[in-house]
């Protein structure tokens, strides 16, 4: 569990500094960094996306996985809407913003929700997790600390300290995944974390689209997607 607490100590840190940070900044300075931010996550998704959907083979590129991405995203969503997953992200921040005393701070929910997804989306959370559960090694999620300490700063700089209780679901799922680490490592084949990063990369460009242009995609409700894409690992075909 060391790199679970040293991932929640991080976002801790990150959000606390931010939110003294954004005190300073005028609104103006505020949306800049809320864009920069979206921008900057819309670069690394694609970025990460690609890495899986077009491998380097010798002189050529060969695509793939976008009908997996389709499948997935489209299912996905239907389930996500079904249970209505976002809309329990925001009751549980609406219950967090009543329980710290924001009921006046108008981002506080939108900053929980973008800060916690931001920080739970991706394979470096998974596969790090299991890492420190099965061998004790948690560098991966020592990595993934300093990326979120610097992430959780500049989301709290602008969208506020709900952002820095994107700690609890950090501590739960990283958690939760490297105690149960033994019996699901089987499971994440090599083909199963491309599948997921390739899904998860996605999930996350609509993170950076909804901090760029406003709330547009309901993201959490796509969240199935990647449960999706690590059992279409095991089907007979490839995509």
């Amino acid at each position: 569990m060391i790199g679970t607490l040293v991932n929640t100590g991080a976002v801790l840190v990150g959000g606390v500094a931010g939110l003294f940070f954004g005190k300073l900044l005028k609104p103006r300075f505020q949306q800049t960094l809320t864009m920069a931010c979206g921008v900057s996550t819309i670069f690394l998704s694609v970025a990460g996306a690609i890495r899986y959907m077009i491998p380097l083979d010798g002189k050529s590129l060969p695509g793939g996985g976008s009908m997996l991405i389709i499948a997935c995203m489209a299912l996905g969503g239907l389930i996500g809407e079904l249970i209505d997953i976002e809309r329990g992200f925001e009751v549980f921040g609406e219950w967090l913003k009543k329980k710290t005393g924001s009921a006046k701070d108008q981002t506080f929910v939108d900053g929980f929700l973008t800060a916690s997804l931001t920080t739970c989306v991706g394979a470096m959370t998974i596969v790090g997790a299991l890492q420190d559960g099965i061998s004790g090694d948690w560098s991966i999620l020592g990595m993934k600390s300093i990326l979120d300490l610097v992430m959780v700063m500049v989301l709290t700089s602008s969208l506020g300290k709900g952002c820095i209780f994107s700690v609890i679901p950090v501590l739960v799922i990283e958690g939760g995944l490297t105690l149960i680490a033994q019996w699901i490592s089987p499971l994440m084949t090599d083909l199963a974390m491309n599948y997921l990063s390739m899904v998860g990369s996605v999930l996350i460009f609509c993170i950076g689209v909804n901090l760029v242009w406003g709330k547009k995609i309901r993201a959490a409700n796509l969240l199935p997607a990647v449960i999706l894409a690590i059992a279409a690992s095991y089907l007979p075909i490839q995509f």
